[in-house]
């Protein structure tokens, strides 16, 4: 091609392959302006034009508005800058379309009344501060005036959901459910009583620093649910007297039915469903693997306990 030759608009819009009344629209808004005239008043256009409207195609595909695409291709800004600062706002935007399909996903699976789905999209569109400070309400209420203990820190960071930017419906759904909990009274009133009653049995005399009491009675039960043993059989008797004995040891107290009592007292707090729920929804939102259910083990020795306790 003659880089000096000029051609006419429909000579243009065939080698653009697009129409004439796209480029007039351009040449009109001076985006891409002729070189000349011909005598009789029509547009002409240079090889450059070309070069334009191939930009500006590329550019409106981007979603850039003419304003802004008009000062690119005048070179009264810089492309690259506007690339940037239109990245930037893609990348919101996209956030907020994946958590708007995750929602309705969410939704769809629930099977949500227009209630719960305006709850659900309340809860999920919280921004990270928010939902900090949703969470952070909720661990104050459980471990507030506890966590100068570093067992405790360690607790609370454990129990801290992190959603990501970009998070499936699955996680949305596990959000929702988690932030439900968090704002339970009864909930939150449950794990500050089991979390006291954690901190005065490490500050016992004579205690040492020692397993999570839940952890304890699930390892300890184990052989007992995979022998299929009933919790009220003589033949459990040994594993109830290893862990009542054990937890005696721990509080530096003899095994007696007050000790028994306490002991029951502890798991029945600890055997929340509600706890265990939170556990796995934190799971999902942190991508975590799903946490062993340590309901089977409670109810074992809840059972076995309570069996063996008069009245």
């Amino acid at each position: 091609m003659n880089g000096d030759r000029l051609y006419s608009i429909g000579e243009l819009a065939r080698m653009a392959g697009l129409t004439v009344k796209t480029i007039r629209f351009y040449s009109d808004r001076g985006i891409v302006p002729p070189t000349d005239r011909s005598p009789a008043g029509y547009r002409l256009y240079g090889i450059d034009a070309l070069a334009r409207l191939d930009l500006v195609r590329t550019l409106r595909a981007l979603g850039l508005d003419l304003p802004t695409i008009t000062k690119i291709v005048d070179r009264e800004i810089s492309l690259p800058d506007v690339a940037a600062a239109h990245a930037e706002a893609l990348e919101v935007r996209i956030r907020v379309l994946c958590l708007r399909r995750a929602v309705l996903a969410a939704v769809a699976r629930r099977g949500s009344t227009p209630e719960e789905m305006e709850l659900m999209h309340r809860l999920a569109k919280l921004s990270e501060d928010e939902r900090r400070r949703l969470i952070g309400d909720f661990l104050d209420a459980a471990f507030g005036g506890l966590d100068a203990d570093p067992a405790f820190t360690a607790i609370r960071c454990s129990m801290t959901p992190e959603l990501p930017d970009d998070p499936n419906a699955e996680q949305i759904e596990a959000w929702v459910d988690l932030a439900e909990l968090s704002q339970d009274p009864d909930f939150r009133t449950g794990l500050r009583r089991v979390a006291e009653q954690h901190a005065a049995e490490r500050d016992t005399p004579g205690g040492v620093p020692r397993r999570d009491l839940v952890a304890m009675v699930r390892d300890q039960v184990a052989p007992a649910l995979t022998a299929g043993l009933a919790p009220a059989s003589p033949q459990a008797d040994p594993v109830v007297a290893a862990i009542t004995a054990h937890y005696a040891r721990t509080l530096g107290h003899a095994d007696h039915a007050d000790l028994r009592h306490r002991l029951l007292t502890r798991l029945e707090t600890a055997n929340d469903p509600r706890r265990e729920q939170y556990l796995q929804s934190l799971a999902v939102i942190n991508g975590w693997p799903p946490p062993e259910s340590t309901a089977p083990a409670l109810d074992w020795l809840i059972q076995a306990l309570r069996a063996r306790l008069p009245g």
